[in-house]
C-alpha cells in the first residue's frame, strides 16, 4: 500500500514549495528615498529620541511599534536613544510620521467571458466559443504603508537628514502585519545610512 507514497511526498513537497512561492511574490520592494543636510555633521553616534509627528496617536500600539523598529535600527547605525528624563545637549530628534491605508482592487475581468465573435453581459446575449468561467473570486485589498523619519538637532530644530519609505503588499500577505511590516521598511529605511543624498533605491 506504500508503493505510491515517494511520488505523493515529492508532490506535497512541491506542492508547498509554490505555495510559499506565491506567497513570496507578494511581498513586494520597499522604496526608499533619503535626503541629508549639505552642512550635516556626522550622523552615526549620539544621542537621539524618537518622536511623534504631526496628527500621530504616540500611544497607540501601530505607532510604538513603528517606532520600536525605527528605534532599534538607529541603535544599529550608532545612535544610543536617549533616556527617560535624560537632559543632553547634543541631543537629537527622529520625528516619525507613519500612514497605513487599505486599497481596495477592483477585480478587473467578469466572472464570465466568451471568447470568438459573441459577448454576453448583463444585457443581450451573444453567440461564442471558448466559455470561460473565473472562479478565482475578487483580488485581494492592498495594505499601503508610507514611514518618513526626519532627524532633527536640538534646540534649534533644523532637520539634517530625511528619509521617506513606501511598501505596498497584499493584505493576506504575512508582511501587511504590523509587527512585520514595521521591522521591514526600519530596515530598508537605514540601510546603507545615510544614503545618497536624492537617491531613490528599491529594497528587497
Amino acid at each position: 500500500m506504500f508503493r505510491n507514497a515517494r511520488p505523493l511526498v515529492a508532490m506535497m513537497l512541491l506542492s508547498g514549495a509554490l505555495a510559499l512561492g506565491g506567497c513570496a511574490a507578494q511581498v513586494g520592494p520597499v522604496e526608499v528615498t533619503r535626503f541629508t543636510a549639505p552642512d550635516a555633521p556626522a550622523l552615526n553616534s549620539g544621542v537621539i529620541r524618537v518622536d511623534a509627528g504631526p496628527g500621530q496617536d504616540a500611544s497607540s500600539l501601530e505607532f510604538r511599534a513603528y517606532a520600536a523598529a525605527v528605534g532599534q535600527e538607529l541603535a544599529r547605525v550608532g545612535f544610543r536613544q536617549a533616556l527617560p528624563g535624560e537632559t543632553v545637549s547634543d541631543t537629537k530628534v527622529a520625528v516619525l510620521t507613519v500612514d497605513r491605508r487599505t486599497l481596495q482592487v477592483g477585480n478587473q475581468s467578469n466572472p464570465v467571458s466568451v471568447g470568438g465573435l459573441g459577448t454576453a453581459g448583463s444585457y443581450g446575449s451573444g453567440v461564442g466559443l471558448g466559455i470561460g468561467i473565473n472562479l478565482s473570486g475578487r483580488p485581494a485589498d492592498q495594505v499601503e504603508t508610507r514611514m518618513q523619519v526626519m532627524i532633527r538637532d536640538r534646540p534649534g530644530g533644523r532637520t539634517l537628514w530625511e528619509g521617506r519609505a513606501a511598501f505596498t503588499v497584499s493584505s493576506k500577505s504575512p508582511m501587511a502585519q504590523t509587527s512585520l511590516g514595521a521591522a521591514k521598511m526600519a530596515e530598508a529605511l537605514f540601510k546603507g545610512f545615510p544614503g545618497q543624498s536624492g537617491e531613490t533605491i528599491l529594497v528587497k
